[in-house]
């Protein structure tokens, strides 16, 4: 579902380095999909996935991660933690990946990932930022990051002071931003790995339906 640029440990210096590259050659992606499937309608070489409603959602030809891909993510259940957003009724299992090839594609439709190679660990969120990635979906699919923002509108359903849970560690919302594709890479203030931080990214579906031209950030902090 997203992309930054490289792989690092859990280290603090390999974390800084990993920011530091996806500043300069990072892309930020979100997977687009095709929307629900209908009977009969699949191609049997799209891949398919549950949304939160149980429909199955087909992903956009050449954008869905590999099975190979899915296996270098080193994906890690949820063991009972989740993401929260309670004023918008958002509560869904949190897991976690690493990028792959740059690239970060979280591999359902009803989960929220923590990037394990970004920034700090969800148990340690005073000691740098946080990043976690959604999926959000088109074509009458519902995925995490739709309860995050008005389809129609564009406009956030998140405000500044709203709570944001992370696997127990609770935020809040500072503000929120929507920031083209094809600049997220250079964009310092969304990778900026700063102590009590959180950073959500999702893309911002279109109302014509048409392919996500941007990506949708909810920006916190740790509260005291």
């Amino acid at each position: 579902m997203t992309r930054p640029g490289g792989s690092g440990g859990p280290g603090r210096g390999r974390r800084l380095a990993t920011t530091a590259a996806l500043l300069v050659a990072g892309v930020l992606v979100v997977v687009g999909v095709v929307g629900i499937v209908q009977q009969g309608e699949r191609p049997p070489a799209t891949p398919s996935l549950p949304d939160l409603r149980g429909n199955r959602v087909d992903a956009a030809p050449g954008l869905a991660p590999s099975p190979a891909a899915v296996r270098r993510m080193a994906v890690r259940a949820a063991d009972g933690d989740a993401f929260r957003v309670p004023s918008v009724g958002l509560d869904v299992p949190l897991r976690s990946l690493v990028t792959v090839d740059h690239e970060v594609q979280p591999p359902t439709f009803t989960d929220a990932f923590w990037i394990r190679d970004l920034g700090t660990g969800v148990r340690t969120p005073e000691r740098g930022t946080v990043f976690v990635a959604m999926h959000s979906l088109r074509g009458g699919g519902v995925g995490p990051g739709n309860a995050l923002y008005d389809t129609a509108s564009g406009t956030s359903r998140v405000e500044a002071g709203d709570a944001v849970e992370v696997a127990g560690a609770r935020y809040v919302v500072t503000g929120t931003r929507t920031v083209p594709k094809p600049s997220i890479s250079g964009d310092a203030t969304v990778w900026a790995d700063v102590p009590g931080r959180l950073v959500v990214i999702t893309c911002l579906e279109r109302p014509d339906g048409g392919p996500s031209r941007d990506n949708f950030v909810v920006e916190a902090r740790l509260a005291p």
